[in-house]
């Protein structure tokens, strides 16, 4: 459902080129779980992002369903991001003033749901029921542990039934326990709601999960 031919992206600092893809090619099927691992600086975030939409590649394209992500607008590119994908984030990325109910319904009122807000509510109280936060739906993220904002990330990134759940070092700010606990959840997705996962991290454990893992090293894909 995921394609990416030949990407490269490159920056600019100054008079200077940085090359940080160098010709990636890969192809996400449904439903499978695929960890992309590799050193620091390899390039593992950039693809990541690259593959999400938040990024554009200085060279290649990548592909949803056929349809060339890369070659949308701005307007089109935010709608497949809201409607089809789904994001999380090493550092939660929650809105301080909201309380945890409320960051998990934020994504359907972006989206202007047909839902009605009674509809979002129970939505989200279910998504955060399923993660083990049915307690927590008041508390405002400087109240959560670390485990737990990452779960209310994860429902909100789950909020409008994304195809593909992208997540960059999900476990990397937390501690052991924490960090098992969201690698049984992101299992539990795949098998029990078929999501499709696409993830970056330094963890072996985490990687081990997976169906298929890639390597990057110096921008490329080294191993499978």
């Amino acid at each position: 459902m995921l394609k990416a031919f030949h990407l490269e992206k490159t920056y600019r600092q100054g008079s200077k080129e940085l090359t940080v893809l160098k010709g990636v090619t890969l192809e996400v099927r449904r439903s499978e779980i695929v960890g992309i691992v590799g050193p620091s600086g390899a390039g593992k975030s950039t693809l990541l992002h690259i593959l999400g939409g938040l990024d554009t590649p200085s060279r290649g394209g990548v592909f949803v369903d056929g349809e060339c992500l890369t070659a949308l607008d701005e307007r089109r590119q935010a709608r497949i991001r809201n409607k089809r994908f789904g994001f999380v984030f090493q550092f939660y990325h929650l809105l301080r003033e909201f309380s945890a109910l409320e960051n998990v319904m934020l994504p359907a009122f972006v989206d202007q749901a047909s839902l009605s807000v009674l509809q979002i509510r129970q939505k989200a109280e279910r998504l955060l029921d399923f993660f083990g936060l049915s307690q927590r739906l008041k508390h405002r993220p400087s109240q959560l542990s670390g485990g737990e904002q990452q779960r209310v990330a994860v429902a909100r990134a789950l909020m409008n039934d994304p195809e593909v759940l992208f997540c960059d070092e999900p476990t990397g700010n937390l501690d052991f326990e924490s960090g098992r606990h969201i690698q049984e959840l992101l299992g539990r997705l795949n098998k029990e709601k078929g999501m499709t996962i696409v993830l970056v991290t330094h963890s072996p454990e985490l990687a081990k999960g997976s169906h298929r893992v890639l390597k990057i090293f110096d921008g490329r894909i080294v191993t499978e």
